[in-house]
Formats: C-alpha cells, sequence, structure tokens
C-alpha cells in the first residue's frame, strides 16, 4: 500500500492523525467499558427481587446480629505493634535497594552516609518508644 503523506504548514497530518487514532481506540474501549458496567447494574436492579423485612434492614456483620450500642473501645496498643511493624517493614524494604546500589562502583561513600542517616532516624524512633514503655506487653 502506497503512502501517502500530506504537509499542511510542516505538520505531517498522517502522522497526527495515527497518533489520534490509538486515542480514539482507548477512548472506545473506555466508553464500551463503561456502558458494559452500567448494562450489568442495571440488568441487576431489573432482575433482582425487593422484599424488604425488618431484619434485611438490620446492620449485619461477621453473622452477629447487633445487640448494644454501636460503640466499642479498643485497646490502642494493638494499633502501635502494627505501626512498629510498617516502620521496620519500610526499614527492610528500603535496605535491599541499598545494598544493591552500595556494591555498584562509584556509589559507596555517598550511599553509606545516606543510610546511617536513615537508620539514625529509625533508631531514634525505636528509642523512643522503648523509652515510652510501648515495646513491653503488659
Amino acid at each position: 500500500m502506497p503512502e501517502t503523506t500530506v504537509r499542511a504548514g510542516g505538520a505531517d497530518v498522517r502522522l497526527a492523525a495515527d497518533y489520534f487514532h490509538s486515542y480514539s481506540v482507548v477512548g472506545l474501549l473506555a466508553v464500551i467499558g463503561v456502558l458494559f458496567v452500567a448494562v450489568a447494574f442495571g440488568a441487576g436492579r431489573l432482575l433482582r427481587p425487593v422484599v424488604p423485612t425488618p431484619e434485611k434492614l438490620l446492620t449485619y456483620e461477621c453473622g452477629v446480629d447487633p445487640v448494644g450500642e454501636g460503640w466499642a473501645h479498643t485497646q490502642v496498643r494493638y494499633y502501635v505493634y502494627a505501626f512498629l511493624y510498617v516502620i521496620f517493614a519500610v526499614d527492610s524494604v528500603f535496605l535491599f535497594p541499598w545494598a544493591t546500589v552500595f556494591a555498584a562502583p562509584g556509589f559507596g561513600g555517598a550511599t553509606l552516609v545516606e543510610m546511617f542517616v536513615f537508620l539514625g532516624f529509625l533508631a531514634v524512633g525505636l528509642l523512643y518508644a522503648w523509652k515510652k514503655g510501648v515495646l513491653e506487653w503488659t
């Protein structure tokens, strides 16, 4: 198929048409996806039985009927342990790439200083948690 390019004002019109054609395909797929979801929700709304009963209108959680107030006291210490775990998990995520960069030539000194600053911040956080007694299970 012979290539026909038309130049108008120094711009390649065929290249621009191909460029917008690729975006039109993506846009068409997005519209089809939205329509598919809308049709599925509409069909579900039309086909499902609607029989509201008092039992169906109750709050349902884990198979237990709600009794009493909706407020419950939760121990904060569990969140503190989870937070400390996240801190040290993030620390390990940063240590593995650091080890590979540290092994590369030319990055040794600066990378070592940066990692010790990072570990210093983590050590200060751990020291603070230890001084506050967070690490003791009572």
